[in-house]
């Protein structure tokens, strides 16, 4: 068996991407997510030797199935998830509110413009300034400039690779 296993994966390294994808069809049940030649090659390569070797050893699989839970191995929802209920939040691939450059909620972000004081509070569905809700930050910096801006960077928190570089080396 060792032998024929080597002749079909040496087969299969030379063969074209169109090949490896229906052979990844074959082999995990599934549609290939990749069309990089050399990942589909692995993949393949890897799941066929762990066929073809009696995959784990059974004192391997034991711990495998005492550290995992089955239910938490798959990152991702399969590409055509539908949730019928309401969305979880951290769930899926819409866009996330967070982002870790602004500060937690209840930090207030404070800058000098024109000889004015600006004081702005985060909060957890947007920003508060002078009383008044924003959506964000650039919004807030419109509002007291006149032009646009980016909020970030108008309050200081957007940092250049070089500059963030600089920081942490010093």
């Amino acid at each position: 068996m060792d032998s024929e296993l080597w002749r079909e994966l040496a087969q299969l390294r030379k063969s074209p991407v169109g090949v490896l994808r229906a052979k990844y069809r074959e082999v995990f049940g599934e549609e290939p997510r990749s069309k990089h030649r050399n990942q589909l090659f692995r993949r393949i390569a890897w799941r066929m030797q762990a066929a073809g070797y009696a995959g784990l050893g059974e004192m391997a699989r034991q711990r495998a199935h005492e550290i995992a839970n089955v239910a938490d191995i798959r990152l991702l929802p399969p590409r055509r998830f539908d949730v019928a209920a309401e969305p979880v939040a951290g769930v899926g691939r819409g866009k996330s509110r967070f982002d870790r450059r602004i500060p937690p909620v209840g930090t207030v972000l404070k800058r000098e413009y024109n000889g004015t004081s600006i004081a702005v509070k985060v909060l957890s569905d947007g920003f508060e300034y002078q009383g008044r809700r924003y959506g964000s930050l650039s919004a807030i910096a419109t509002q007291i400039t006149g032009t646009r801006w980016n909020g970030l960077a108008f309050f200081g928190l957007a940092r250049t690779r070089r500059a963030a570089k600089r920081i942490s080396h010093v």
